[in-house]
């Protein structure tokens, strides 16, 4: 079938040709065969790199222009930030695109001139709790990744807003999915029509490697020439002479980052000399935000035509890399499997090292198939490669036959909801009460049984947890029950809105009713008890440090709860001691080395800090404890990383915590002093670049306020 046979209108055709596509692959035909582009459900659960967003993008299109809005849900900022970028293409035809990542408990309203609204499961669940005006006016949902419905995080807040936008019939809900072993039952749950196909527009050649040997599952053999003792290299360096790219697949960050080096070692001295200056030039690019030893760790490593990826890394370190990669800038990308899960950078060669992972529960446990195909599906660029190949490393013949009967012949594994766990109705059913989506005990069983929990087993089994959470809910003052009506109060109906787990909220009022007088650190901890808090790992080398922290700060530090497992209370205490450390201006390097983490992980841990310090601000307020003001003032602490009296300085264009901090050792305190100020004296501090742009930006704003 080709775009222009299509019933769509003519400037959508005709976009689309000018772009260079002509004819639809065959599961897009497919899916246009359903009646997607009349309005109908879809599941498409097909392969990556298959062609699963235009269809999409089609059906989203079709609404849009007849007065209608879509919205395009993903599971990570990251992809929200990619499908963003993606479409705002149609700008050429007069459709705006937006992006809502924001904080949680904001309605976007600026959002509503845009046709297209890109956001997290998260994010759109807020804005639904919040009432946000142009939610109203969305006639198309896109749930990409629907399979992630699965995952204990994120599934189940995917699966209570599909719950409940279908109960508006004016929307259409096109979900994309990998393939899945249950995509049939799933689009029953969803009242779609499914389109299934393993089809791709790439050859896919999977196998094993063994002894400088792969083994494909179609029987077939290559030999790979060996030119160093490590088998990825070997495999990489092959792929690099055909002119191809590669992903490699690690189990750990440790070992992504070590991969990386020795094939950066290797190939280096491949390269030519201009795009060894491309190199040079990425790795200084990224050295100029960052010189932590994992910067420059990672910048030697981009000089060599290599860089590991994972969620240590900040996020403009993982924008330089995946832009150098999308340019055939960089040639090679060492990974753990998250990335398989997030972004759009396929290669060539996919080499899955490490198909185990640790489970605090089972040790090291191998990956679900699902999470193979993931990552065997990033091989082969469309337009670009011959063919993809996926190599799975293994070290003996019994293993090469497990992974090829376990994985290169495996089905994915069927999807469940995860709906019943109790930190997921917390949090819902309360919504559902503020939001005055169900209002009565049968109105709320009618909910539940719209849900996929209900569709996949009887809702018997979540009964009993239901009135769990109900009775914690009433007893936590943020519902009153008058025999089967629920009314929400209005610390629930706050608490909703912040987006705040009930149990955190909880814990925070406890404590702050008890206690009027809190130290900073003590808030800190309070903040990392709460199960909003994802506390760090504790490792053996950490129970003495933090043993000894725990004595030094007795007198600020809250004590363990009575049901509080002794080494749980030293991770919260070790999570806080590192926020702690944040906000007293310990270097960022320090900071990594002595917890054995990367930038990343403290810019994660303090945004989430940052926004549970902000609501439990916004609740101290509301009930009017003396904590509010401090409260506040640590969230700006945690927001920027530094002191107090740093706080008016930080929020200067330009300026970091290390910047403030020389800037108020010197004498400046204030913007109206640094403005006051001249270039020249200005300069003996943050340098003459910084100081000029400083001073251009003060001024700026100052002139426009006169005006």
């Amino acid at each position: 079938m080709y775009i222009r046979d299509l019933p769509i209108p003519e400037k959508i055709k005709n976009f689309y040709i000018e772009q260079g596509l002509a004819e639809l692959y065959p599961p897009q035909e497919e899916a246009i065969g359903t009646g997607v582009l009349d309005g109908v459900n879809l599941l498409a659960a097909i392969p990556t790199a298959s062609g699963k967003t235009l269809i999409a993008e089609l059906a989203m299109l079709r609404s849009i222009l007849k007065g209608g809005k879509a919205l395009y849900i993903v599971p990570l900022r990251a992809l929200a930030s990619e499908k963003y970028e993606h479409f705002k293409k149609f700008s050429e035809i007069g459709i705006r695109a937006g992006i809502s990542t924001g904080e949680f408990d904001s309605r976007d309203e600026w959002l509503a001139n845009n046709d297209i609204i890109v956001a997290t499961s998260e994010k759109v669940d807020s804005l639904i709790r919040n009432g946000t005006s142009w939610m109203s006016k969305i006639t198309v949902v896109v749930a990409d990744e629907v399979h992630l419905i699965d995952s204990a995080n994120r599934g189940p807040t995917l699966e209570v807003i599909l719950s409940k936008l279908q109960s508006n019939e004016q929307i259409q809900i096109i979900a994309l999915s990998a393939t899945i072993g249950n995509a049939e039952e799933i689009a029953d749950w969803l009242k779609a029509r499914v389109v299934t196909s393993t089809w791709r527009p790439v050859e896919l050649n999977e196998g094993t490697f063994l002894k400088d040997v792969i083994k494909y599952k179609d029987g077939t053999n290559k030999n790979i020439k060996q030119v160093d003792k490590d088998d990825t290299v070997n495999l990489v360096t092959d792929t690099l002479n055909g002119g191809g790219q590669c992903l490699v697949f690690e189990s750990s960050r440790r070992n992504a980052e070590a991969s990386a080096k020795r094939i950066a070692k290797v190939i280096k001295h491949n390269l030519d000399e201009e795009l060894l200056l491309e190199l040079k030039q990425t790795a200084t690019s990224l050295l100029a935000a960052s010189e932590t030893d994992a910067a420059i760790a990672l910048a030697a490593c981009i000089e060599g035509g290599v860089a590991f990826h994972h969620a240590g890394l900040a996020t403009s370190q993982r924008s330089i890399i995946e832009d150098a990669y999308r340019k055939g800038i960089l040639k090679v990308i060492t990974s753990t499997p998250t990335l398989a899960a997030g972004l759009n950078l396929p290669a060539r060669l996919v080499v899955i090292r490490g198909y185990r992972r640790y489970n605090p529960n089972y040790g090291s446990v191998p990956i679900p198939v699902l999470e193979y195909k993931q990552m065997a599906g990033r091989a082969g660029r469309p337009a670009l490669d011959p063919y993809g190949e996926a190599v799975t490393i293994v070290k003996s013949n019994k293993e090469a036959e497990w992974v090829e009967d376990n994985y290169l012949h495996g089905k994915p594994e069927t999807i469940w909801s995860k709906l019943a766990s109790e930190p997921s109705l917390r949090t819902h059913i309360l919504s559902l009460i503020v939001t005055g989506f169900v209002q009565t005990t049968e109105e709320l069983n009618n909910f539940i049984a719209r849900t996929l929990y209900a569709h996949q087993q009887q809702t018997s089994g979540i009964n009993e947890a239901i009135q769990k959470v109900l009775g914690f809910l009433e007893d936590s003052e943020m519902i009153i029950r008058d025999d089967n009506n629920f009314y929400p109060t209005e610390l629930g109906i706050l608490i909703s809105k912040l987006y705040l787990d009930p149990l955190s909220a909880d814990i925070i009022v406890s404590e702050l009713s008890e206690n009027s007088e809190t130290c900073d650190l003590a808030l800190l901890q309070l903040i990392c008890r709460t199960p909003d808090m994802r506390p760090l790992y504790l490792r053996r080398a950490d129970y003495t440090w933090v043993d000894q922290f725990i004595k030094r700060h007795c007198n600020e530090l809250l004590p363990s709860t009575s049901d509080c497992d002794y080494e749980w209370y030293l991770a919260e205490v070790k999570t806080a001691a590192l926020l702690y450390e944040w906000i007293n201006e310990t270097p960022e390097n320090d900071i990594c080395t002595k917890y054995n983490i990367g930038e990343g992980d403290i810019r994660n841990l303090s945004e989430t800090a940052q926004w549970i310090a902000h609501a439990a601000g916004e609740i101290t307020r509301t009930l009017g404890y003396p904590q509010a003001g401090q409260m506040q003032k640590l969230t700006g602490c945690i927001t920027y990383g530094a002191h107090r009296e740093l706080l008016p300085l930080i929020q200067i264009r330009d300026i970091g915590r290390v910047r403030a901090r020389k800037l108020y050792n010197a004498g400046y305190k204030s913007a109206i002093q640094i403005v006051n100020t001249t270039h020249a004296e200005l300069t003996k501090v943050i340098g003459p670049g910084i100081a000029e742009k400083v001073l251009n930006h003060l001024n700026h704003l100052q002139n426009s306020t006169n005006t």
